[in-house]
């Protein structure tokens, strides 16, 4: 029995068409954001830059601590004042050195030398502290600056993959025209042989199917540019046409236009950038002040000079401390000129910035509602073009219209289609445009149009 059972459920498993257990469930949209923001290469730009600031930050407070070096010199000469001076460095200096020739042709003399120094800014008028502040901003301004990046990522993907959804919907679409077409040319061909239609009847269903049929391979095509297109918004540019999850008719939520600026105004990664860069800009105004004042430092070095690597010297030291007054600043004026007009610019960007959010987002509330308006119109007319198709082909079998008639229907009736699709996708790509131009079109909120 256990065989006979077995057997049986093998049979069945054969029965099964192949690739059923295998199919892979569906791309959803967030899925396919996911993999862009990790594999798209201006996402990794924008990785690049982050990490760049965020070093320069880091740099820009190493200028607070002190600075130690070590330094091992090894050398020989016969030069009067160098053998002089290692001598007494070494503490070998002897009567016998006095004399006139070993004063004016020395012999040759070695040196080993190791030494340690240091140095240590107490005070440069603050010119540390707003370096610091400014590259701290920066790193604010280029985390915000991914931000921005990674949005219109999200944006390139949501458009790619309603593009794919729409061009599959227009293949649909294309081949139930040609198999109408196909079967209307059958019709009036049983009409002809029955007496019921003409020659000229035959034709025009033959070029209507001639006609489809161009349409069908021009949709298949459109369908292959729209996965490219889909892959390149990925970072994936050998992705291969699978199944996606398709983006039903939605009723998005709205909102005043008034709201959506504010919100904008507060939310977008972009127009943020350019405020963290304005105010670094403005630290980089005041270090270029700061180089105006004095510069107050600290240094010293400690060293030991031997005549053999492994030989007993003698050892000294130094240490003093350094106040700097630069009395003829010329090349600092010019300085301060550079980053005033720098911070002038930054404060133009960020005008111009604000003022095209604004835009922004009025072009975008405007789309939204007139993308809502539209797939309302589209699912009327899809209705209303179905049914003339409906009559018209009742009253062409009953010869009361002509074939030119039918074909118009049909024509009229396959645009309906096109046009709801296009409804359909463009209402969710309208309200993805003003969640982008409001700042929010996050990963998260993307799930919304599906």
């Amino acid at each position: 029995m256990r065989l006979h059972f077995v057997l049986a459920l093998s049979a069945a498993l054969l029965m099964v068409p192949a690739g059923t257990w295998a199919q892979a469930p569906p791309m959803t949209l967030r899925q396919a954001i996911d993999r862009a923001l990790g594999r798209n290469p201006q996402a990794d730009i924008a990785r690049a830059d982050n990490a760049s600031a965020a070093a320069a930050a880091r740099l820009a407070r190493t200028q607070l601590l002190p600075q130690l070096s070590f330094t091992e010199d090894m050398s020989r000469g016969n030069d009067p004042v160098y053998v002089f001076g290692q001598k007494l460095r070494q503490h070998q200096f002897t009567q016998a050195d006095f004399s006139l020739n070993s004063l004016n042709r020395p012999l040759p003399f070695g040196n080993f030398s190791s030494r340690f120094s240091g140095s240590w800014m107490l005070f440069d008028s603050l010119k540390t502290q707003r370096q610091i502040r400014r590259a701290d901003l920066y790193k604010q301004s280029a985390a915000s600056a991914g931000k921005a990046v990674d949005q219109a990522i999200v944006l390139r993907v949501v458009k790619a993959y309603q593009a794919v959804l729409y061009s599959e919907r227009q293949v649909d679409v294309a081949q139930h025209e040609q198999q109408t077409a196909q079967a209307l040319l059958t019709q009036v061909d049983q009409h002809v042989k029955a007496g019921l239609a003409v020659q000229s009847d035959r034709m025009a269903a033959e070029v209507n199917l001639a006609a489809r049929k161009e349409d069908l391979i021009a949709a298949k095509g459109n369908l292959q540019i729209a996965w490219a297109e889909l892959g390149n918004a990925m970072g994936e540019p050998d992705l291969q046409p699978s199944t996606l999850k398709p983006i039903e008719p939605h009723t998005f939520p709205q909102s005043s236009l008034k709201d959506e600026v504010a919100l904008a105004a507060k939310t977008r990664p972009d127009l943020k950038a350019l405020s963290e860069a304005q105010q670094a800009q403005g630290a980089a105004v005041g270090a270029a002040r700061s180089n105006f004042g004095p510069t107050i430092s600290v240094y010293g070095n400690w060293e030991e000079d031997r005549g053999s690597i492994s030989s007993s010297g003698g050892n000294n030291w130094v240490a003093g401390i350094r106040v700097s007054i630069d009395i003829l600043p010329l090349a600092k004026r010019d300085q301060l000129a550079q980053e005033t007009a720098a911070r002038q610019r930054i404060e133009a960007q960020h005008t111009q910035a604000q003022q095209q959010i604004r835009l922004d987002v009025s072009r975008a509330h405007i789309q939204r509602e007139t993308a809502q308006l539209s797939l309302d119109t589209a699912r009327a007319a899809m209705a209303q073009a179905a049914e003339n198709l409906r009559i018209l082909k009742n009253r062409y079998n009953a010869g009361l219209a002509t074939i030119t008639d039918l074909l118009r229907a049909g024509d009229a009736e396959r645009q309906s289609q096109t046009n709801y699709w296009h409804a359909v996708y463009g209402n969710a790509m309208s309200y993805a445009q003003l969640l982008y131009a409001e700042g929010t079109l996050t990963p998260d909120a993307a799930e919304v149009l599906q």
